[in-house]
């Protein structure tokens, strides 16, 4: 088959490998109708990934056609159309099967196209493992492109927001508005924030958000702005979703006494400084980690087939899969409006 590999920094190349095949009787293999790149290959694509494998297929979010199961599957069918949540786990310990796969209770959690363990789903077709409790089956009312938005972005979205304690009437800050962060702002309004912030340095971005209702603010003048409407006395709720130190202290800066601040950003310092005297003295909530997704997934399929959650709205390109290369070229440059790059094997 074809995918996308990685083979070092920047080094992302459209090439042949083997087919997958099963490796036990739970697991199915799928044929991918569409996958995406998320912001969090962009590190693997920056050379800081998770393991010194190179040649391994990246890509965590995709969508597809089940063809082939094995014995030990019950849930699904050869021609079943599946949704591949980014993370799996064992499928089989209490905590999978409710759905938090980031608390499996055998340690076999864990995320396509991080390395060769998992081969990732860029590709013509992956293996799910346990498939029954990995794959999930897209319910009437929901597309193909909102499953796809579902499989990670959407999801980490609405964990985000929900990690900050967003109730009704609360006030919101969202820093980065790549499309996590734009669905962040939805999540934010569905979950009853009166008045929620915005920012980002790109122009169009802020343009976005502003179009969802928010007040959009440059990193710049964010705080000095907040401080002014607020009387000083700053925000219930921030929901951080870049990863960079500074990203993360400014979240901590614009949160009010008792406040709480909600990180998703993949961390990309070994070492963040975290205030703790301040934290201390102001009471305040701190939340960060990765999302699992079948967790959210009852709430999501709910609000995108009743039309209140547009997450397919943040696609920006499609694009065959042999230009991979070129889209992740794209998708760093944050240029023409690049958001969700939705790339189709032929």
């Amino acid at each position: 088959m074809k995918a996308l590999r990685y083979y070092g920094t920047r080094d992302i190349r459209y090439e042949s490998m083997d087919d997958p095949t099963p490796q036990s009787d739970r697991d199915a293999i799928i044929k991918v109708d569409a996958c995406s790149i998320c912001g969090s290959d962009l590190h693997i694509y920056h050379g800081h990934g998770f393991s010194e494998d190179v040649g391994f297929c990246v890509g965590h979010e995709a969508v597809g056609e089940v063809v082939e199961v094995g014995r030990g599957v019950s849930r699904l069918k050869v021609g079943d159309k599946v949704m591949i949540p980014a993370a799996v786990g064992c499928g089989a310990c209490r905590s999978c099967l409710s759905g938090v796969v980031a608390l499996c209770e055998y340690s076999l959690g864990s995320c396509y196209g991080l390395s060769a363990q998992l081969q990732g789903s860029q590709a013509e077709a992956v293996r799910v493992p346990a498939a029954d409790s990995n794959a999930v089956l897209i319910p009437d009312g929901v597309s193909a492109d909102q499953a796809l938005m579902m499989t990670d972005a959407m999801a980490t979205a609405w964990y985000g927001a929900r990690n900050a304690d967003i109730g009704p009437g609360s006030s919101v800050a969202i820093i980065g508005l790549g499309p996590i962060g734009l669905m962040a702002v939805d999540s934010a309004f569905i979950m009853g924030a009166h008045v929620v912030y915005a920012i980002d340095p790109i122009a169009e971005r802020r343009a976005l958000a502003q179009q969802a209702g928010a007040i959009a603010l440059h990193p710049d003048g964010a705080l000095d702005a907040i401080k002014e409407a607020t009387k000083g006395q700053k925000l219930d709720c921030v929901v951080e979703v870049v990863g960079h130190d500074s990203t993360v202290d400014l979240a901590l800066r614009l949160v009010r006494r008792r406040g709480t601040v909600s990180v998703i950003g993949v961390q990309q310092s070994r070492r963040f400084p975290f205030p703790l005297e301040r934290a201390f003295a102001a009471g305040l909530t701190f939340r960060a980690g990765t999302c699992s997704v079948p967790e959210e997934l009852p709430t999501l399929f709910l609000l995108v087939q009743s039309g209140r959650l547009r997450p397919e709205k943040y696609i920006s390109h499609r694009l065959p899969l042999r230009d991979g290369a070129a889209a992740y070229q794209l998708f760093e440059a944050r240029e023409a409006g690049a958001l969700k790059m939705v790339l189709t094997p032929d």
